[in-house]
């Protein structure tokens, strides 16, 4: 094939997270045409409220996913920590990209380090997978929800002064080359990321094999081992953005290490654990230490969530 288009959020991150595939697809088949096309979802719209106030599953991928299954555009680029766990039908996770840095990172206004920050603080983030880890380790500070992009949060913070920190993944910060604002990088052994943050999925129709085909080059093997994992113990808890929950797994050859979290909003009670196995068994050990936490104290975590909502 010689032309395909591509659909893509509008903001700065998504747009530059869909160039770098497109100037990949387009090094690795010479006199490839590609067409970008935005399309604003239901996250983009609603920027006034929390995530879980939305209601909506897939906020940022349902106009996305809908675009593609009527034949709009042919690829779509995601943050892979924003696809909901199950695939519509129709559609195929073709292309995982080797993942850039997982990690969360923090920013200040001043400067200082997390463990600096004075009491009472204002740190900004709309997760609350965030929230608790933040409360975990700094009980005496307070979460303010904040959302938008990069840009807008870090000018919510350096221009008009509404917080005084914010928790941004390190990922998006490195693609828009803004490395220098970090203050911080939080250390996975203390502090877990989404999973399958840092990494892009970019997803064709399942039954155009033209596409998969053209898609599979970018395709990194040890990367969607980690993520499956990762994602499997999303799944297993049944949640999205809703839910305090971290996940990382990293693959050395055939051996795969998964760590995931479940914790009260509050960040008064937390539960970590972590299992070793062989990445075959990649979902499966997702799914077991998934289940592990919930016995632990996750479901009384998630059954409280769901009361409260």
């Amino acid at each position: 094939m010689d032309a395909i288009r591509i659909g893509t959020r509008g903001s700065k991150l998504a747009l530059t997270q869909t160039k770098w595939v497109a100037a990949r697809l387009q090094a690795l088949h010479p006199g490839l045409t590609v067409d970008i096309e935005i399309i604003r979802t239901t996250g983009d719209r609603i920027q006034d409220r929390p995530l879980e106030a939305i209601g909506v599953k897939g906020a940022f991928t349902k106009e996305l996913d809908i675009a593609q299954l009527e034949g709009a555009v042919d690829v779509v680029v995601h943050s892979l920590k924003d696809l909901p766990t199950t695939t519509p039908d129709g559609l195929v996770i073709a292309a995982i990209p080797e993942r850039a840095d997982a990690r969360d990172g923090f920013f200040s206004r001043t400067g200082d380090a997390l463990a600096q920050m004075s009491k009472g603080a204002r740190i900004g983030t709309s997760s609350l997978r965030r929230r608790a880890q933040l409360l975990a380790m700094r009980p005496d500070i307070e979460p303010v929800d904040i959302r938008g992009n990069i840009d807008t949060r870090l000018e919510k913070m350096r221009g008009s002064g509404q917080v005084d920190g914010i928790v941004l993944a390190l990922a998006g910060v490195g693609r828009l080359g803004m490395e220098y604002q970090i203050t911080e990088a939080l250390s996975i052994s203390e502090w877990l990321p989404a999973p399958g943050q840092g990494a892009l999925a970019v997803t064709a129709r399942s039954d155009d094999e033209a596409v998969r085909k053209l898609l599979s080059a970018l395709d990194d093997p040890a990367t969607r081992v980690a993520v499956s994992a990762e994602r499997a113990v999303l799944a297993r808890v049944e949640g999205g953005c809703h839910v305090p929950l971290g996940a990382y797994a990293t693959v050395d050859g055939d051996k795969l290490a998964l760590d995931a979290l479940i914790a009260a909003p509050n960040g008064e009670l937390l539960i970590r654990t972590d299992i070793k196995t062989d990445t075959a068994n990649a979902v499966e050990a997702g799914t077991k230490l998934a289940e592990i936490l919930l016995e632990q104290g996750g479901a009384a975590i998630l059954a409280a969530l769901e009361h409260k909502n």
